[in-house]
């Protein structure tokens, strides 16, 4: 009889062992659904920050396009100024001309600011990367020397903005 009371404390002490770990499994499956959650949640925040992020980037760069060259356009308004008071004193021709010079020294005076320079093309070898040949011409000077320049060319920085249009001494 005792061997029984002895076999049934022990299936107890399984059954409540078995209770135990059944418990401590829920409790874990609870944790590890509660921790996923968190996560599931923050992903979302993450996502939805980005989302946010994403357009405000867009609207800022709209922003930057639109008055990218607010600076470059208010420094040239003196410019602007100066053509409205030449075109209202056109009776003298030759203050006329002088006053259109003077608005185009400020205009290229501006642009140079900028960062525009001209092209040298006459009297320079050929570079395919900076002149545009329209015609070619015997010539003593060596083959591929500009002889005469068409169209100015110009870079702004270090890039070519327009190709000097140009004829080239060759066969």
């Amino acid at each position: 009889m005792e061997a029984k009371k002895e076999e049934k404390k022990q299936e107890k002490a399984e059954e409540t062992k078995k209770i135990d770990e059944k418990e401590d499994l829920q409790k874990q499956l609870q944790e590890k659904n509660q921790k996923i959650e968190e996560l599931t949640d923050t992903l979302k925040r993450l996502q939805a920050e980005f989302e946010n992020f994403k357009k405000r980037v867009d609207r800022e760069k709209i922003e930057f396009v639109k008055y990218a060259h607010a600076d470059v356009i208010a420094s040239m308004l003196f410019v602007l100024d100066s053509f409205e008071i030449a075109l209202k004193n056109t009776t003298d021709k030759e203050k006329f001309v002088e006053g259109v010079k003077i608005i185009y020294a400020q205009l290229y005076s501006v642009l140079e600011a900028e960062g525009l320079k001209p092209i040298k093309a006459t009297g320079e070898k050929f570079d395919p990367y900076k002149h545009e040949v329209l015609m070619k011409q015997e010539s003593e000077k060596p083959e591929g020397t500009v002889l005469e320049e068409f169209q100015k060319g110009y870079m702004l920085n270090d890039k070519v903005l327009r190709f000097s249009k140009v004829k080239v001494s060759g066969k």
